[in-house]
């Protein structure tokens, strides 16, 4: 069993740190804490140095084209997500496909109508 004096302490600062994010879990310190300007301006520094110092990652095209493709592999494991995409480009399709023939039947119609006026 815990003494009053240590659950004290234990209670004390889990409550200092409470209170400095606003009750929402310990309080952010370090980077975590700077804003997303100062965040961005020590990780451009860093990403500088390291193309300086030639130990920086760049893909080259195979190594993008293998990253693509696991990425792929993973999406398409998801059938209920691959069988929507399907959908949504057979209605896109299908939707596109009407109004061309609609756009063309329109325009027959047009034409018709004029050139019989024309021919009489």
């Amino acid at each position: 069993m815990a003494t009053s004096k240590e659950s004290g302490k234990g209670a004390g600062s889990s409550g200092a740190s409470a209170q400095k994010s606003g009750g929402h879990g310990p309080a952010k310190r370090g980077f975590a804490a700077m804003d997303q300007n100062q965040q961005r301006e020590i990780a451009s520094k860093g990403g500088q140095a390291a193309h300086q110092k030639g130990t920086a990652h760049e893909f080259d095209s195979e190594e993008a084209r293998r990253a693509g493709q696991k990425g792929g592999e993973a999406v398409s494991r998801n059938r209920a997500h691959m069988a929507d995409i399907g959908r949504k480009g057979g209605e896109s399709r299908q939707s596109a496909h009407r109004a061309a023939a609609a756009a063309s039947a329109e325009g027959g119609a047009k034409g018709n109508r004029q050139g019989g006026g024309k021919e009489e």
